[in-house]
């Protein structure tokens, strides 16, 4: 969609409900950190950081799709594909720092992509979804900060 086509809608019920259940992996998961010895933390922080992943890939992949919609564009830019790449990148990157650094990577990740996407949603009309990415960017954040609380308290 160019900039020319209007969908200012905001997200249906269904997006909304799969994009919030999607935040259960996160809370889940965070606060296992806190349950009693009964997982060890090696392998929550590890699924939590693989899930993490994951969603970042999700994140960009979603400005591929929308510039895959106008490839004829004689205005067509580059930087969107680049970036549709470089979260899932940067995420696997993060996969190799030890934890809970990796997870404070996922934490930063996660804000970048919501960063992004503040300055490209415009250019495809799609302001409007702004505020559910910021409260999904919030909660699995504030999931993955916690996680570092978990890590380090229990």
């Amino acid at each position: 969609m160019n900039q020319n086509e209007s969908n200012t809608s905001s997200p249906p019920a269904w997006a909304n409900l799969l994009g919030y259940a999607g935040l259960i992996p996160f809370v889940v998961l965070s606060a296992a950190f806190f349950w009693p010895e009964r997982v060890s933390h090696e392998f929550i922080g590890q699924a939590l950081s693989s899930y993490a992943v994951a969603i970042i890939s999700f994140l960009g992949a979603i400005h591929w799709g929308l510039e895959m919609r106008d490839t004829q564009s004689p205005t067509a830019n580059p930087t969107a594909w680049i970036w549709g790449v470089t979260p899932s990148l940067l995420a696997w990157i993060a996969t190799l720092l030890a934890l809970p650094f990796n997870l404070l990577g996922m934490a930063v990740l996660l804000w970048l992509c919501y960063r992004v996407d503040q300055k490209r949603y415009p250019y495809y009309q799609l302001q409007s979804w702004l505020p559910m990415r910021f409260r999904l960017t919030l909660v699995a954040s504030i999931a993955c900060m916690a996680s570092l609380v978990g890590f380090y308290t229990s």
